[in-house]
């Protein structure tokens, strides 16, 4: 039984493995420039950031009905169980949806398809994220989170994503503040290859609780400070840096040191089909790795939980905690 843990950062999007791929091309009459799953995988290695979203987008055609992002949701969700996940705050991106002509609503509901399921059938509870794509303009952004209100019932918060370098986090503010007054939760990716500047950006002007990734905060001092005073949670995803570029090989991730320095950090999977593993996967690879004690991996799981979005279910967030101090490794 894997140490039970939330998964904070994670791109629905990014779960589609090449086999569901193929499955839902088929399904829909996509033609897939690739000639089977195998030459695929082959495509799944990248220089950098921009060379997986190429990719990314590029597979996300297949997906185009209520049942295509239903499938998508279970497939991720069976896999999360297998690993430990009881919770798991899920990010999509409309954006790139609604651009190929599909709805918001074909996406949500899609997707609700399979969250409002998601405890009996998988044992995880979730919240859904709409994440704002940053090399989208300012105005883009607005419109997607008017055209999400219908659907509000439905989505925790916003976060934003995409290729971080040059779309600093100020360009939404205002969209930001939308949400904000819409009682929504807000996080924002800063400091992946972003600048820390970027993670102030995200903390001063967007508002936002989590700062998803925040690697590079470790360059500014007072930075780290702030975030370890103010306990502002940090969701890594170590497989995901290494696969990136953003850090040469595992063994030199910063997670020990950042650990070390108090930070409230989080392991998390990204884009999992893309990057060489799920959550349980990011756990036993920093394990392995990092040398990273029993105690340190405890920690890491309670931050998850901390860190999720359950104030309104402090009942079960207590549960889950309780569930990580009792777990034996």
């Amino acid at each position: 039984m894997p140490l039970p843990k939330a998964e904070l950062h994670l791109h629905i999007e990014g779960t589609l493995e090449p086999e569901l791929a193929f499955e839902l091309a088929a399904r829909n009459g996509v033609e897939l420039p690739y000639a089977d799953t195998g030459e695929l995988r082959k495509a799944y290695e990248f220089e950098d950031l921009q060379t997986f979203l190429n990719l990314y987008y590029e597979l996300m055609t297949v997906l185009r009905t209520e049942r295509d992002f239903e499938d998508l949701a279970n497939a991720y969700l069976a896999r999360a169980a297998a690993q430990g996940v009881r919770h798991a705050e899920i990010f999509f991106d409309p954006q790139a949806h609604l651009a190929r002509g599909v709805g918001m609503g074909t996406v949500v509901e899609g997707l609700w398809r399979a969250l409002q399921h998601s405890e009996p059938v998988h044992g995880i509870s979730t919240r859904l994220i709409l994440c704002f794509l940053r090399d989208e303009s300012a105005e883009s952004a607005l419109e997607t989170l008017e055209a999400a209100k219908p659907y509000l019932d439905r989505i925790t918060g916003v976060g934003l994503d995409s290729a971080e370098v040059g779309h600093p986090p100020v360009k939404f503010r205002e969209v930001y503040e939308a949400a904000a007054a819409l009682g929504l939760r807000r996080v924002a990716h800063a400091g992946e290859e972003g600048p820390p500047e970027y993670i102030t950006e995200a903390l001063d002007v967007l508002g936002v609780e989590r700062v998803d990734h925040g690697l590079r905060c470790m360059e500014d001092e007072q930075l780290v400070a702030r975030l370890v005073r103010d306990r502002i949670p940090l969701t890594l995803c170590p497989l995901s840096n290494v696969r990136l570029r953003t850090v040469d090989t595992l063994a030199e991730h910063p997670l020990p040191a950042m650990l070390d320095a108090g930070l409230m950090c989080t392991v998390n999977s990204d884009d999992p089909a893309y990057f060489g593993g799920y959550v349980g996967d990011n756990f036993d690879a920093v394990r392995s790795s990092l040398g990273l004690t029993e105690e340190r991996l405890r920690e890491l799981a309670r931050n998850s939980f901390l860190a999720s979005f359950l104030e309104d279910d402090e009942e079960r967030r207590a549960r889950y905690l309780s569930e990580v101090e009792a777990y034996e490794f």
